[in-house]
């Protein structure tokens, strides 16, 4: 463990540079990566007994969300904001562990449906447990920081065309 913040350090080296202007910004972009760094390692332990990565985690969750815990390839591709062959990939190796199923849709032959087997239920279950006493319920953050970080963050994401705001 370092004895000095380096993200501070290097925001006063480019202030002593002459780039002041750009220094708050670096410092918060270097900021998110290296939190989001320290958050993944968290959550990669967290789900390292399940085999799960947190990618596939979020299908898991995505299925168990909706009414009748399946959706369309090309629905989690969009919900998810991932390429349809990231989600191809985290459907496979999910159906090769048998927490998930394929089946055509009844309504459009032509669309996959991906459905949760009684196992994925029960691993996302275990694994949203493990998160939220590990990870989500311990950031080390207040409540109130936690909600002024979200709504920063919403704004960022925003403001880059991940969502529309009304």
């Amino acid at each position: 463990m370092l004895s000095f913040d380096p993200i501070d350090a290097a925001r006063t080296q480019w202030v002593e540079r002459g780039w002041g202007d750009s220094a708050e910004g670096m410092a918060a972009v270097t900021s998110v990566i290296r939190a989001q760094a320290i958050l993944m390692r968290r959550v990669e332990t967290a789900l390292r007994d399940s085999g799960l990565t947190f990618a596939r985690y979020e299908v898991l969750m995505l299925l168990s969300f909706t009414r009748h815990e399946a959706l369309p390839m090309r629905a989690i591709s969009s919900r998810l904001q991932v390429h349809q062959s990231s989600v191809t990939n985290a459907v496979d190796r999910l159906e090769s562990a048998g927490l998930v199923t394929r089946a055509p849709s009844p309504d459009d032959r032509r669309t996959v449906l991906v459905g949760l087997t009684s196992q994925g239920i029960q691993v996302a279950k275990e694994c949203t447990r493990r998160l939220n006493d590990e990870v989500f319920g311990a950031l080390g953050l207040s409540d109130e920081d936690t909600r002024q970080l979200v709504a920063i963050l919403a704004r960022l994401r925003a403001d880059a065309g991940d969502f529309s705001t009304p």
